[in-house]
């Protein structure tokens, strides 16, 4: 239906076809039988009451009084000129009745342009009468008195209604109608009961869904819900039925076809937000907005994401295949290199040339380092790193990191003590794994700590958990800098840093490898007071090894959020 001044014409329309034709079919009785004969009389009576039946009944399927309302006019029109044609004329007091065209077409508005339809109408019957005065009514019996019943009697029906004319008068402008809530709003408004049947429709829909608000009523727009969305719209109903004041549900609606090389099912996103007054037994009200936007956005988000992983996976593969054709040649340095410093060859003729052969054997092998870290980190993001999950003593891998890191840590004075707890015990994992996360753990902390610093190494067991942690007393992480620790390649540059060497891989590598065993990590960092990197890793292994052989690929975890990812990054103190 329309807003209520359209509901409030149609309904005044209605009760005049309604009621007329009582009217009109006294006036065909009265003046009508000379001419057509009693049975031609009482045809076109009832041809009176099934036309203005026929104009109720299109008004009430159709929602519309756009044909009924000028058809009837029309009508109106014939049947006065026909009138006082058969009275007698303009002499006859039955040509009063003109005056009811104008009159019942601003009753029925009550605006300027009705009237002007109203008085266009009545001018109308003038030459109409005097047609059909010449042909069909050129017998006609002298003017008399009884003919004031018909006005007084259409008189008598305007006294219940002299109230609209007079003081209900409509303004003469449209626009200055007061706003209905339907015109304020791009939305379809729906009113529905709380069991979901819709009772009322704005007009809205005609422009936004294309279809008649009368089409929705009932179950309509329930029928037109693609099916997959239905559970959720349902949901909402039930919620706002138990007290919720408000939900807002995505859904698809079937909307009629506009050509013909469209599906049959011509479905469209749209936002249907529900409110409730939260009083039981209250109607529910829907706003039916527009989606179109939004999910072009999701869409547009969701394209780039793959956009973006498929540039990753391609980085990573490319990084991959370089890294694979660097190893070769990179052993091949490395091995000649140890042989002649070996001087299986003879000896060197100068000290620097020894020097200078130690020098290349050493970038090689931190080239070579560099290169598997890459191949490592590579593969752990592409799914394909191999593990041989196994169980172990931690105290086994944490000797054997101590072992390798010690030598670096006296060349700088540093003190790397352990502190490993009794109830550590075994822990189902791969054991190359956890060594490298140790490994690139010390090693950094090492590195980021001045000479004469400490460095400790500590684990325990809690729960079904192993934690284990490595502390320093380096020059520590500004807070700002901590959400991007992790990422590959990626430093922390200031004024401290910069006098280190490194290529951003170990901790990436350390958090790829946590991840891989379903862990956590979490960094605690302040400038200058040290940092101190915890990890948990389940003692059990990770759900997804159970049944997995030796040496098979570990599947990544599925995606997190960010702070899931990261563990707690967060400043000391």
């Amino acid at each position: 239906m329309a807003d209520e001044a359209e509901r409030e014409r149609q309904r005044h329309l209605i009760g005049m076809l309604l009621a007329s034709p009582f009217l009109m079919g006294a006036a065909t009785a009265l003046f009508l039988p000379a001419l057509l004969g009693a049975s031609m009389t009482l045809a076109f009576i009832c041809g009176l009451f099934s036309l203005a039946w026929l104009f109720v009944l299109q008004i009430s399927s159709s929602g519309s009084d756009r044909i009924a309302a000028p058809l009837a006019l029309a009508l109106g029109t014939v049947f006065v000129a026909m009138i006082v044609a058969s009275a007698g004329g303009f002499v006859s007091p039955v040509s009063v009745m003109i005056a009811a065209l104008p009159l019942e077409a601003y009753l029925r508005e009550r605006t300027s342009r009705s009237l002007l339809v109203g008085g266009a109408a009545a001018l109308a019957v003038l030459p109409l009468q005097a047609l059909l005065g010449s042909i069909l009514f050129a017998q006609i019996g002298p003017v008399a008195g009884w003919h004031w019943v018909l006005p007084i009697a259409y008189g008598m029906t305007l006294l219940p209604r002299i109230g609209g004319l007079i003081g209900q008068a409509r303004p003469t402008q449209p626009d200055q109608r007061p706003t209905a809530l339907e015109d304020m709003i791009e939305a379809v408004v729906v009113r529905m009961t709380p069991n979901g049947e819709v009772a009322d429709v704005s007009a809205q829909a005609r422009s936004m869904l294309r279809i008649a608000p009368e089409l929705m009523l009932g179950s309509g727009l329930f029928d037109r819900i693609h099916i997959s969305d239905r559970v959720a719209y349902l949901c909402a109903l039930a919620d706002l039925r138990e007290g919720a004041a408000r939900r807002k549900v995505e859904l698809r609606l079937r909307l009629p076809r506009m050509q013909d090389d469209q599906p049959n099912d011509n479905y469209r996103p749209f936002c249907i937000e529900l409110m409730s007054s939260g009083l039981p037994g209250q109607a529910f009200v829907a706003l039916i907005r527009d989606n179109d936007e939004a999910v072009q956005l999701r869409e547009a988000l969701v394209a780039s994401a793959e956009a973006t992983e498929a540039l990753e996976l391609a980085k990573g593969r490319f990084l991959a295949a370089v890294s694979h054709e660097l190893r070769t040649p990179l052993n091949a340095i490395i091995g000649f290199s140890d042989m002649l410093l070996l001087e299986m060859f003879g000896s060197f003729g100068d000290p620097r040339q020894k020097e200078y052969v130690a020098l290349v054997r050493d970038s090689g092998r931190h080239l070579l380092e560099v290169v598997n870290s890459i191949l490592d980190v590579s593969k752990i993001e592409s799914g394909a790193y191999a593990t041989n999950p196994e169980p172990f003593q931690f105290v086994e891998a944490v000797r054997m990191c101590e072992q390798m890191m010690s030598l670096q840590a006296e060349n700088k004075a540093i003190s790397l003590t352990t502190q490993i707890a009794p109830e550590a015990g075994e822990i189902q994992a791969d054991k190359r794994a956890v060594q490298q996360m140790l490994i690139n753990l010390v090693s950094n902390a090492i590195k980021f700590t001045p000479k004469g610093g400490s460095v400790a190494l500590g684990a325990k067991r809690i729960g079904s958990r192993l934690h284990f942690w490595v502390s320093d007393t380096g020059i520590g992480i500004a807070e700002d800098d901590l959400c991007r620790l992790g990422k590959p390649f990626t430093q922390v540059q200031n004024d401290y840093t910069r006098q280190f060497e490194g290529t951003g891989l170990g901790l990436a590598l350390v958090k790829g490898l946590v991840s891989l065993h379903e862990g956590t990590m979490s960094i605690e960092s302040a400038l200058g007071e040290g940092t101190t990197v915890t990890i948990t890793l389940p003692v059990a292994g990770p759900t997804s090894q159970k049944g997995c052989e030796k040496g098979a690929l570990l599947p990544m975890p599925p995606a997190k959020r960010k702070e899931d990812n990261n563990g707690a990054l967060r400043k000391a103190g």
